[in-house]
């Protein structure tokens, strides 16, 4: 871990100003925080002794009223053993999101680079503090929850309701379904193993949630370029913050949480501004003591 995070400055020392350090360091930045999101991970028995289940849950309850939004949702308009159309474009919504925020970033540098460094520091400082999070409070999603009993979706008492068609729970009704797998196992067939594998580094690592943090980021960071491009942006982030909960992969609960600490990078970094620039010109005063060296 230190490793990963000391290749961020050391690349902005070692390597010329222009595109390819730019390209370098956020790039080496993502590898950091994901060996900071995985790395927990590694021991899954000491992860799942220090897991956080229940608060969440707690949370969810209130917000939907005394039953959480995730169960309201599904109980509502889920068929057990069947996704629909809908289902399939929330899955979509949530698998795109891997490259949402740094299309994002992109896109600024695309038609306003002149605010790109600053877009490009709020937008990963959102990743590298939410990985922070993960370490000190791991917390469980959903499905993680609903397997390990802590609710069940349970349907009305007629044997006929779709809540009761399928996914039967011993404790009785229905599990929530995490409805990503259902679905990534049918389109992608003998290739969703590996392509799961790859992205599903740490099941416990949902508060806050970083799908919904980063996608809000995105949308305040296109809004600055244009009316249009923060239109698509925020129209993006309500549709995956609906996605994550319906499909059983995060609690409203978490949402909140992610929207909490993208506010906090917005508000907060302007008055780090400088302390950031002071930074940065030791970092280049120290690029071009190697470069003359």
């Amino acid at each position: 871990m230190a490793a990963a995070a000391a290749a961020v400055p050391a690349a902005a020392v070692v390597l010329p100003r222009g595109r390819r350090r730019t390209l370098s360091v956020l790039s080496l930045n993502m590898w950091a925080y994901l060996a900071a999101y995985e790395l927990p991970h590694d021991d899954p028995e000491a992860l799942e002794a220090r897991v956080r289940i229940d608060y969440p849950i707690a949370v969810d309850r209130v917000l939907g009223l005394g039953e959480a939004p995730t169960v309201r949702l599904q109980r509502g308009f889920a068929r057990s053993g069947y996704i629909n159309r809908v289902e399939r474009v929330l899955v979509w919504c949530h698998w795109v999101w891997f490259a949402v925020p740094h299309a994002s970033v992109g896109y600024v540098l695309l038609r306003r680079p002149e605010r790109f460094p600053a877009a490009a520091a709020r937008m990963y400082a959102v990743f590298d503090l939410g990985a922070m999070f993960y370490w000190a409070i791991p917390t469980a999603p959903p499905w993680y929850a609903s397997r390990h009993g802590r609710f069940d979706l349970a349907g009305p008492s007629d044997p006929a309701h779709p809540a009761h068609a399928g996914d039967a729970d011993p404790a009785g009704g229905v599990r929530v379904r995490r409805m990503m797998i259902e679905y990534g196992e049918q389109f992608w067939g003998d290739r969703w193993p590996d392509l799961y594998d790859v992205l599903g580094g740490n099941p416990l690592a949902a508060m806050p949630s970083l799908h919904f943090a980063t996608s809000l980021m995105g949308a305040h960071l296109l809004s600055e370029v244009g009316p249009v491009a923060g239109a698509v942006g925020w129209a993006y982030a309500l549709t995956l913050g609906t996605a994550l909960v319906y499909l059983g992969e995060h609690y409203a609960a978490d949402l909140l949480g992610g929207a909490a600490l993208a506010e906090a990078v917005r508000i907060g970094a302007p008055p780090l501004t400088p302390a950031a620039r002071r930074i940065v010109g030791a970092l280049e005063m120290l690029s071009r003591r190697t470069a003359a060296g």
